[in-house]
């Protein structure tokens, strides 16, 4: 096989239905880590919100790979989505009474992946066959167990499934992948993503009584979110397909800045959402450090997944979006006693004024070139 394919593949509409099963999914991520954002919280979370978005990885690549846009494919395509909302309904209590369902719907979900690719050869000695055989049914049975049995036994299952690709490297050269699906679908991923930071923004206002203090805390929150929407699709995203098209490497290129970058990227948004919901419906009170730790730590680890991703694409990593990811954590601890709406201000006018340079550096890159140039990939030259 070649990397080069004779058409463009285009996301399906199996594929976009499948999507709403994780919007779901990101909402109930979102809700344990609300009731829960300590130390231990986060990391619960995490644990959680791995193998709903290693499923999603899974089935975004088998059709990649292969043409799913027939009656069989579907059904397989929904199969595995009930797999994620059976996860998505156990989340809440997945540390509780409903381990064993959120086990049991990522095994299940596995194991149709694994059929819908049994006609590739040796499917069984790869990601999928590990997914089927052995992270799956670790995620059944820790859900049989007590904490912290069960976190220890989940997180070894999330750790199988994150490395699997790297152990099975070699089988993965002959695979072909279409380069534009993949990045139009994980984009899709990250505005489920930021879809929630809309809903952390406005659910704890909605039922209310509004006053001004609340629609400004609301308006400024909406503006860290759109920067962050601005950051990726309007610099990133273009970069990162344009990347994957002239890789030596697709698979490499696909594996580290796709599956493992944007679990990253993801998990900031996530976190930035929730930190949305405890900040906006009182505006006046002092923030403690849990909820300033997501808000900005959420940003912040935002920002540094794009110097991961520049890394891994450019060999160079984004200067800018570094300093402003180091600027937010030495903010983070001075924003403890300031009111909600003055530590919402502070990070939206050190987003803006980032992707406010990100506009001015791309718009020189330009004029040199002559021309439009894409985004971020206009400035790897004058980065390396």
């Amino acid at each position: 096989m070649t990397d080069t394919l004779p058409q463009e593949k285009r996301v399906t509409w199996a594929e976009l239905y499948f999507d709403l099963v994780f919007v779901f999914a990101v909402t109930q991520v979102s809700q344990l880590l609300h009731h829960h954002h300590d130390a231990a919280g986060i990391g619960q979370a995490l644990v959680a919100f791995a193998p709903v978005y290693w499923c999603w990885v899974g089935t975004t690549v088998q059709a990649n790979i292969r043409d799913v846009d027939s009656p069989r494919d579907r059904i397989g395509i929904f199969a595995v989505g009930l797999g994620g909302l059976f996860m998505a309904l156990a989340l809440p209590g997945a540390y509780g009474a409903r381990g064993v369902l959120f086990g049991a719907g990522y095994w299940g979900a596995r194991l149709v992946l694994l059929w819908l690719l049994r006609e590739v050869p040796g499917v069984w000695r790869g990601p999928y066959g590990v997914g089927a055989a052995i992270s799956g049914p670790a995620m059944l049975v820790g859900g049989l167990l007590d904490s912290p049995a069960r976190e220890l036994l989940w997180a070894v299952a999330a750790f199988c499934d994150l490395a699997a690709p790297l152990v099975f490297r070699r089988r993965l050269a002959n695979v072909t992948y279409h380069p534009g699906h993949l990045p139009e679908r994980f984009g899709l991923f990250l505005l489920v993503a930021l879809g929630e930071s809309i809903v952390g923004i406005g659910a704890p206002v909605a039922e209310g009584r509004l006053h001004p203090a609340q629609l400004l805390s609301v308006a400024v929150a909406f503006v860290i979110s759109c920067a962050l929407w601005w950051l990726y699709f309007g610099f990133a995203s273009d970069a990162m397909r344009f990347a994957v098209e002239t890789a030596a490497s697709r698979r490499d290129m696909i594996r580290w800045v796709f599956s493992y970058g944007h679990l990253l990227l993801i998990a900031g948004v996530i976190a930035v959402a929730v930190g949305f919901g405890e900040t906006v419906a009182q505006p006046g009170r002092a923030l403690g450090i849990g909820t300033l730790g997501l808000l900005y730590g959420g940003c912040a680890l935002y920002l540094l997944s794009f110097s991961y991703t520049r890394r891994m694409m450019f060999g160079t990593i984004s200067p800018t979006r570094l300093a402003a990811a180091v600027a937010v954590l030495l903010l983070l601890p001075l924003m403890v006693r300031l009111p909600a709406l003055a530590a919402l201000a502070v990070l939206a006018v050190v987003m803006v004024a980032l992707n406010v340079t990100e506009h001015v550096r791309v718009r020189r890159a330009q004029a040199r070139e002559g021309g439009p140039v894409g985004s971020d990939q206009c400035l790897a030259p004058e980065l390396r």
